[in-house]
């Protein structure tokens, strides 16, 4: 995967500073963030796509408001790649890493040896299994189950459905534990066809796949897509085959770009379960602080989700994230992992 240029800030997410970056550290902070400069890694597994640049984002501008150092590793989705770059910022002398997605099998020996070493660690939506590593993750389970909810309102409990899902990534494999608890739950629901691709090329490579799968199943009549870059494959599939009336998508994450997709007129994607990418990014670096400072922090840190329609988007005149954030304030908000020394009014 090539390495995508940093978006900037205001393209997005709605990152509007109130409190600037103060050289010589914060104000009233804990040592070392009272000096400034402490040496944080973020070092990401994907790095293509709106939702894990919006999240590169959020981290930054939580970084910017600390004086932290923040040294970003761009993801290639290599998993040696990223072993590689965990060794890296050992040897950069940093006093936390954060570990944006990745596969557990191949990095558990390597992030011990930063725990060796007295560096703090935190993983978001990759499980370490380690009691000493803080998770963040999106509520995966309540993600899921409230698009699933959304499908059987506007469904019923009886229909053909398609599903994407690739093993083995933390976050879809907790929506994919709900999805089987749905199925269960729901038997006139019939699974015909499951497919997925994770790769630099996602939507694209899912739509092959959602092409072949709806042309050899014609009576699905809903796709479960708990990923953006998933149900924008899809869509993709879709519109080629002129069956966007015939469909409905519902999918996880959102972009601005996922918005414009959800909302233009004929849209078979109508509805998607998120929380912003960039709190998430903040959150993320905020717990990576407050282990630095030697403060407690949550083994298992969760950033609640919230539902959006497409009826929803249309009737709120909501065409950006910036508006998703100013029209649904609960959006871009969260209290977890904080304190009081902690800037939180980044957006």
């Amino acid at each position: 995967m090539k390495s995508l240029p940093r978006l900037a800030l205001s393209a997005a997410i709605p990152l509007f500073f109130t409190q600037a970056a103060m050289a010589g550290g914060v104000s009233g902070a804990p040592a070392p963030f009272d000096k400034g400069g402490v040496k944080i890694a973020l070092i990401s597994y994907i790095s293509a796509g709106d939702f894990f640049q919006a999240y590169q984002a959020g981290a930054e501008a939580q970084a910017k408001a600390l004086d932290i150092d923040l040294r970003v590793f761009p993801g290639r989705q290599d998993a040696a790649e990223q072993r590689e770059q965990i060794l890296q910022a050992i040897n950069l002398g940093v006093s936390g890493i954060v570990i944006d997605h990745g596969l557990p099998e191949s990095l558990g020996d390597v992030v011990e040896q930063a725990l060796d070493k007295g560096i703090k660690v935190v993983a978001f939506d990759v499980n370490l299994n380690n009691p000493k590593i803080p998770q963040v993750e999106q509520s995966d389970h309540e993600l899921a189950d409230l698009a699933l909810k959304q499908v059987v309102k506007d469904n019923g409990s009886s229909f053909k459905a398609g599903y994407v899902y690739v093993a083995g990534f933390a976050p879809l494999d907790r929506r994919n534990e709900v999805w089987e608890t749905f199925k269960s739950q729901n038997t006139g629901v019939v699974e015909k066809a499951s497919f997925g691709n994770v790769s630099d090329t996602t939507a694209t490579s899912t739509a092959d796949q959602a092409k072949a799968a709806l042309i050899a199943n014609p009576d699905i009549t809903v796709v479960f897509a708990p990923y953006d870059e998933f149900a924008r494959g899809v869509k993709l599939a879709a519109n080629d085959l002129g069956i966007g009336s015939k469909l409905k998508i519902y999918s996880a994450d959102v972009s601005t770009a996922d918005i414009q997709e959800i909302i233009e007129p004929g849209s078979p994607w109508v509805a998607t379960v998120a929380t912003n990418p960039a709190v998430v990014g903040a959150v993320s670096i905020r717990a990576a602080a407050l282990q630095v400072a030697g403060q407690d922090v949550p083994h298992q840190i969760t950033v609640k989700p919230t539902l959006l329609t497409q009826e929803g988007l249309r009737t709120a005149g909501v065409k950006t994230i910036e508006e998703l954030a100013q029209k649904v304030p609960a959006f871009s908000t969260s209290d977890a992992v904080t304190a009081t020394w902690i800037p939180d009014k980044l957006f």
